[in-house]
């Protein structure tokens, strides 16, 4: 299913001043602004909200934020932006239901890509985060393969030219776009649009299914 113009969903910040950064703005200038005090159930915002941005309050415990704001926006996807990023509270936070984790100084470049991301039902997790879960999750599933031997799922590569190969192998194994480019020294901004092409063509959500497909434990 191709990503969800991000255009097309009407985006909710939720700060604990009610305020937005310019950056914020800038890839979303008809967003809705409030404070988590000034949203209840089925208020407008709320009901006109297609994606939440939570920017969480550095004193306050970060699920207990979550938990309390997705009383009052019910099943609406979610993504939460953190001003200092941690790998611990981003897992807490996912087990909790959110749907992306960033840092909340992201570039307006960076949050389109993250709503659209979301917004096609994958998950946004943060490249020092993903390489933790890519290692942790073929590891596992390594092991289930080497123990109980099932069949694997057949992947056609050839959908993919001989470079988009190259970049999904190494996305799969957890290299973020940066390392990629240096590996095959070419521009960061060409790896973008191969792994664009890579997720359309596998029907991949985001890294870690493509981990998945790639390893050979999940079909496209």
């Amino acid at each position: 299913m191709p990503p969800r113009a991000t255009g097309s969903a009407q985006h909710l910040f939720v700060s604990p001043s009610g305020e937005a950064l310019s950056r914020w703005l800038e890839a979303f200038p008809k967003a809705m602004l409030a404070r988590p005090e000034e949203l209840r159930k089925r208020s407008t915002m709320v009901t006109r909200a297609g994606l939440v941005w939570l920017h969480l309050d550095p004193n306050l415990p970060c699920v207990q934020q979550l938990t309390a704001l997705r009383k009052k926006i019910g099943a609406v996807r979610l993504i939460v932006l953190a001003s200092v990023p941690d790998n611990e509270d981003a897992l807490k936070l996912f087990s909790a239901g959110a749907r992306g984790y960033c840092n909340a100084h992201a570039t307006a470049a960076n949050l389109k890509q993250i709503a659209n991301v979301v917004l096609a039902d994958g998950l946004w997790i943060g490249e020092s985060l993903m390489k933790r879960l890519v290692v942790a999750t073929t590891g596992a599933l390594s092991h289930i393969a080497t123990t109980t031997a099932p069949p694997k799922a057949s992947l056609d590569l050839q959908t993919l030219t001989a470079r988009e190969q190259q970049v999904a192998r190494a996305v799969a194994g957890g290299a973020s776009n940066k390392e990629v480019a240096r590996t095959l020294n070419i521009t960061e901004r060409t790896i973008k649009a191969h792994v664009s092409a890579i997720f359309q063509k596998l029907g991949a959500r985001d890294r870690l299914h493509l981990s998945l497909i790639m390893n050979g434990h999940l079909t496209a």
